[in-house]
């Protein structure tokens, strides 16, 4: 049984929830948006909720009627996560139980830790080596758990470091890299870039959960996102100066950067001890999706094209053939 009907509320506008909603509405889906800040523009089918997730009652409000519930929110406190993710996810889930609605879970592989062996699929067994990932880690036991007791239906989404248009806290691919892009100034990178590593195209992401949200053969299950296989830093980064004319000059950013970074921005506080997904090999299988579903990643080239059609319009040239038309649902 699909569920393509009824209303889909979306926890968190941002980089990912603001496109999976506009995924939803192209489904003919009603969908209401939470958020704390304002509201954003308004589209048929559209409701925004402002008010925070850790708010029983608010909650209880927002999710009257839901079919599927989608958790897209995080802290902005990246470097302090204890002692504020835990309400949020509490607040999303009790919400879920009581509405009886079906729970979807946008997730990163923090809780994996160092992988053993690379690619891995969702069979690898969580062993974080750090403290978000031992945060994540809790947090998907006590969602397994509810489903056990049979108090949730749940399914959960993961994917791997972001790139996309307006996806601006990608670690690699964020606003600075495309001011030095259109600068011609040599592009940044951490760790080793030339060992596999996977990246997830933010439609990509958006477009997953609606699927995992409308589908039964979902539930209950733990899902790798698609994302394009044999992939690497450097193909990444080459990908985007050869689309812009960039020379393709690389520079290596060191940990002690972030330090000093994190003196002035505390979001870069909590980046060093994540930075051994750069270091090993860090490539996910996605085949499970893939094959229980029939969708796969955006080809990279055409993922490039359209982050820069965003970000750095100015640097390509008037032949967009080769790319999709698509609406730019992270406006919503």
């Amino acid at each position: 049984m699909n569920t393509t009907h009824g209303i889909h509320v979306v926890i968190g506008a941002g980089q990912v929830g603001r496109k999976l909603a506009g995924e939803l509405l192209e489904r003919g889906l009603e969908v209401r948006i939470v958020r704390r800040g304002e509201a954003g523009p308004a589209r048929p089918g559209l409701t925004w909720c402002r008010g925070d997730a850790t708010d029983a009652a608010f909650m209880d409000t927002v999710c009257k009627g839901a079919e599927v519930i989608y958790h897209c929110a995080n802290p902005v406190e990246y470097h302090k996560w204890d002692g504020i993710i835990q309400p949020l996810f509490h607040g999303i889930m009790g919400a879920a139980i009581r509405a009886g609605a079906k729970l979807v879970t946008l997730d990163n592989l923090y809780m994996y830790g160092r992988p053993d062996h690379s690619p891995f699929d969702e069979s690898m067994p969580m062993r974080p080596c750090s403290q978000k990932g031992a945060l994540r880690k809790d947090l998907v036991e006590q969602m397994l758990e509810a489903h056990q007791r049979g108090d949730l239906n749940f399914t959960s989404g993961r994917a791997s470091d972001f790139f996309g248009p307006e996806s601006e806290l990608s670690m690699i691919c964020s606003p600075r890299f495309f001011e030095r892009l259109q600068k011609g100034q040599s592009l940044e990178y951490v760790g080793n870039p030339d060992l596999p590593r996977s990246y997830s195209f933010t439609p990509d992401v958006a477009r997953g959960l609606a699927i995992l949200g409308t589908s039964s053969k979902a539930d209950g299950h733990i899902w790798h996102l698609p994302v394009n296989a044999g992939m690497t830093t450097r193909t990444l980064i080459k990908t985007f100066a050869d689309a812009t004319g960039h020379s393709g000059k690389m520079t290596k950013l060191p940990k002690w950067m972030f330090h000093v970074m994190g003196l002035f921005m505390p979001f870069m506080r909590g980046v060093p001890e994540m930075l051994y997904q750069w270091e090993v090999p860090y490539e996910i299988d996605d085949s499970a999706f893939r094959e229980t579903f029939g969708v796969n990643a955006t080809p990279l080239h055409i993922a490039v094209q359209e982050t820069l059609k965003v970000a750095a319009p100015s640097l390509l040239g008037h032949d967009m053939t080769d790319t999709r038309s698509q609406k730019p649902l992270g406006s919503l």
